[in-house]
């Protein structure tokens, strides 16, 4: 319990300000104690960055493998050896294809156990595309590349919520929810909750679909169709699940509050009231996977890249997270280790 995280980090769109709030992050010499941070990059793209910055106290050390990595500092690995081009603030085929080169190093080791957990500095979802990458963003990426099912589940200290669609248009949501796949996302949720947060028995809220979650059937049928028989079978199971309630309603009463955890139907569903209640304070960690998976709760921001203005402080949540949730899964470990092992040779 006592092991300090091997932390991998993806720079993400090097155009953006990944590189600025990991730079900020790890200024702060305390962030060491809890974790060792192994930055997947460019040093002479960090270099770029933090003169523009004028950030002037701080340095990565560089290093070729993670196995190197300095536990008192914050370290980096060349994972290109050419220039890359830094565009502040633009969308470009060397954003994409450097954000990809580095997400793919830290992926490889993170299977190989070479690092422990993974912190995703944001991507530009278009620019990345290749064929390597064609997937709508990071969490479906890691869920085709790692054992499990995932669970976009945004977190903070007063309010997670997880989507039971990712990354989809709007159009396509109500014929791709089933009562299967929520009941799939309700499981995902309830173990996350146990294993990654040490909730005991939580309490789930589902959201309805439609506006005042169907209004008995006048305004859709999705509810009863769909969401309560998925609800009734995470009952039946043990889950405690309850809904589904209309979405203004529950977040503007302040219903919420009353839930370890909430299942949006869609993206926009959940994240508009998670980043209207926590910005700036929220991660996105990518439950239900055999490896752990954090980011921060914001995008590229192409607008202020290069100008010192990015606030760090939902990378370093990420963070925060990430480690948490590593030695939350050491501890569940742990205490449900069979403790009667057989003897050696018997």
């Amino acid at each position: 319990m006592s092991k300090k995280v091997r932390l991998g980090i993806s720079v993400g769109d090097i155009n953006g300000i990944g590189m600025e709030v990991i730079i900020k992050t790890f200024k702060d010499n305390r962030m060491m104690d809890i974790c060792t941070p192994i930055v997947y990059g460019s040093s002479k793209v960090s270099t770029f960055h933090r003169k523009a910055l004028q950030i002037n106290d701080f340095s990565f050390n560089i290093i070729k493998s993670a196995k190197e990595a300095n536990a008192k500092k914050a370290n980096i690995i060349d994972c290109w050896k050419e220039d890359a081009e830094v565009t502040f603030g633009q969308s470009t085929e060397t954003g994409g294809k450097y954000a990809l080169a580095s997400l793919e190093a830290a992926t490889e080791d993170l299977k190989k156990g070479e690092i422990d957990a993974l912190v995703t500095a944001p991507i530009n979802k278009d620019n990345i595309q290749s064929e390597e990458f064609n997937f709508p963003g990071h969490t479906e990426y890691l869920t085709d590349k790692f054992e499990g099912e995932s669970l976009m589940l945004m977190v903070n200290d007063n309010i997670k919520i997880g989507v039971a669609t990712n990354h989809i248009p709007l159009s396509k949501v109500a014929n791709t929810l089933t009562a299967d796949t929520i009941f799939g996302k309700l499981k995902i949720l309830n173990k996350a909750l146990i294993q990654d947060f040490c909730i005991t028995s939580p309490r789930i809220a589902v959201l309805g679909l439609n506006p005042h979650a169907g209004d008995n059937g006048l305004l859709g049928k999705e509810e009863e169709n769909v969401i309560v028989p998925a609800i009734d079978n995470a009952k039946s199971i043990g889950i405690n699940t309850f809904g589904p309630y209309p979405a203004d309603g529950f977040f503007g009463s302040g219903n919420y509050q009353k839930f370890d955890a909430i299942l949006a139907m869609y993206h926009d569903q959940g994240l508009i009231p998670f980043k209207s209640l926590s910005f700036g304070e929220g991660t996105n960690f990518t439950a239900g996977l055999n490896v752990i998976r954090t980011s921060p709760d914001h995008g590229v921001a192409y607008e202020i890249t290069g100008q010192n203005k990015a606030d760090e402080g939902s990378f370093r949540q990420a963070v925060y997270t990430a480690c948490d949730i590593y030695k939350n899964r050491l501890f569940a470990a742990e205490i449900n280790e069979n403790p009667l092992k057989p003897a050696k040779g018997k």
